[in-house]
């Protein structure tokens, strides 16, 4: 197993200020951080794959160990195929520990034998912020500078203004 690699999934509709954080200081941790957006048939998201990787590839444009991929199905498939030596979760609060600590103990029953869950804490100062607020938030027409980083904002403004589809 490559002890390089590292994982941090999720659906990332959008990246929020939150998401980097911990993006940003896993990378630090590993070789390679690879971010994976997960494409779910049961969620609904509001931006489509190609530009949630858009967005991702914006807001990590400075992180030179950085991949970010696609991938569907089960975690486990895609961790136990690829060499992952650990999965990153971020948890903003409390709540998302105890939500947390179940997937994980389910994961290690279906991760190969080595393959750890790494938890990190986002910065206190992001730990209100979740892609659903901002999509709520950006919807309604209020202020969501600062939630997300700042190329993101933009990016999420040429889609709705039609300036862009992918």
């Amino acid at each position: 197993m490559n002890r390089e690699k590292m994982l941090y999934a999720g659906t990332f509709d959008p990246i929020t200020k939150g998401h980097l954080d911990v993006i940003t200081r896993a990378a630090r941790l590993t070789g390679t951080l690879i971010v994976g957006v997960l494409e779910n048939s049961e969620k609904k998201p509001m931006y489509s794959t190609e530009q949630r990787i858009e967005m991702i590839r914006l807001a990590t444009k400075d992180i030179d160990n950085v991949e970010i991929i696609a991938y569907d199905g089960l975690l486990a498939d895609y961790i136990n195929a690829n060499g992952i030596a650990a999965v990153v979760r971020g948890l903003r609060a409390s709540m998302d520990f105890e939500y947390e600590i179940n997937i994980a103990q389910l994961n290690a029953r279906l991760f190969n034998e080595g393959v750890e869950t790494i938890f990190l804490m986002t910065n206190p100062s992001h730990s209100f912020i979740s892609s659903s607020i901002v999509k709520e938030v950006f919807c309604l027409g209020g202020e969501t500078k600062g939630l997300v980083p700042d190329e993101v904002l933009e990016y999420m403004n040429k889609i709705r203004d039609g300036e862009t589809s992918a």
